[in-house]
């Protein structure tokens, strides 16, 4: 299927405009993301309706604690991610594609995922698990439908998506919990990305008012001195306003991080002081 967000080039080459790498395909090349391919100047994506996961949450595990409170969200997701976190808790579904794998997945179209979400009486549908950015055109049409439906879409996201696909999901968008790691240089070393980008969306949805949520993973030895938390948390308040939701969360080793120690139960605490202090009101600890 032909990508909704791409330009063509000179010599069969394609740009993507879904996120911001804004990567350059040659003919045959795939993308950051492993799920989208340029073919003889044209971008496809492969994931479109080829989900990985799906599950009825608690709307409390994206985790969103001001937002249709005490209710089910029904959850999907595919393959494939635009960063590269060494310690995705999700990696199995984020990083399979990578670098050039098949594109797994079962065949559910836009229009069953709402008949689901109906079913079990959710009233709202997340893209999660992996990054719903790059799934947009899957996601985009079944947040449509939602929306005809009087359902709530919420998206569990990087943030480091393009200002062409923000523009594109934000009449359709209801609620947000995005994934701040805080430090430029994580982003840079670890993830693939930056933090700009990530403030900027974040102030583009609240002007747009979209209901956002914060998390950030305490990562120890990588972004838990005080110092960086203090950083963190000022990124936040400077770019939400005093009222936002901060989650503040816990790191187990996973992925290729299986010999860092776990956050110490403290490191939280001072972190929610921290964020208290600045002025943020609403500070929840999370993996405890």
């Amino acid at each position: 299927m032909e990508a909704m967000l791409y330009q063509k080039l000179s010599n069969s080459k394609v740009k993507c405009l879904v996120c911001n790498h804004y990567c350059i395909l040659q003919n045959g090349q795939r993308g950051i993301c492993a799920v989208r391919e340029n073919k003889n100047g044209i971008m496809h994506i492969l994931n479109y309706s080829k989900t990985i996961a799906s599950s009825i949450d608690p709307i409390e595990k994206k985790p969103l604690y001001h937002f249709l409170q005490g209710t089910s969200t029904y959850s999907f997701a595919t393959v494939g991610c635009n960063m590269k976190c060494p310690w995705c808790q999700n990696y199995d579904i984020s990083q399979r594609p990578k670098p050039g794998k098949p594109i797994e997945g079962i065949t559910i179209s836009p229009q069953e995922h709402i008949r689901r979400t109906i079913h079990y009486n959710c009233p709202s549908i997340s893209y999660t698990y992996s990054e719903p950015t790059i799934f947009l055109e899957y996601a985009y049409d079944t947040m449509k439908l939602a929306k005809e439906k009087g359902l709530k879409n919420i998206w569990v996201t990087n943030g480091f998506m393009s200002k062409e696909t923000l523009e594109l999901i934000l009449p359709y968008l209801d609620a947000v919990n995005i994934d701040y790691k805080g430090l430029n240089s994580i982003y840079k070393e670890y993830c693939l990305g930056d933090a700009i980008t990530i403030l900027d969306n974040m102030k583009i949805m609240k002007k747009a008012n979209i209901h956002i949520e914060i998390t950030t993973l305490l990562i120890p030895g990588l972004n838990d001195k005080p110092e960086d938390i203090q950083s963190i948390a000022n990124d936040i308040f400077t770019s939400l306003g005093d009222n936002v939701v901060w989650h503040i969360s816990r790191f187990f080793p996973a992925y290729k991080m299986k010999n860092t120690p776990i956050t110490p139960r403290k490191t939280l605490l001072m972190a929610k002081q921290i964020g208290h202090d600045i002025g943020i009101k609403n500070i929840y600890l999370g993996n405890i």
